[in-house]
């Protein structure tokens, strides 16, 4: 839970780096957070590898087993 104070500056930052999703926003804020204190956060995972929906070439759609089709 964040307060609106924290959820502005969540937002400030997201749309300060261009970014897609408040929940990008957060992971980024936490690597820079863990690296400021040293510990190494995995570089190069992108908000898509967390999703339940996958990547195709129009942008994010659910699989065929998760559409909710009887085919």
């Amino acid at each position: 839970m964040l307060s609106p104070e924290e959820l502005a500056a969540v937002d400030d930052f997201r749309f300060k780096h261009r970014m897609p999703t408040r929940a990008a926003a957060v992971r980024d804020l936490l690597k820079l957070g863990l690296a400021a204190v040293g510990v190494d956060a995995i570089p190069g995972v992108k908000s898509s590898s967390f999703g339940v929906f996958g990547r195709g070439p129009d942008g994010h759609s659910q699989s065929d087993s998760e559409s909710g089709s009887d085919d």
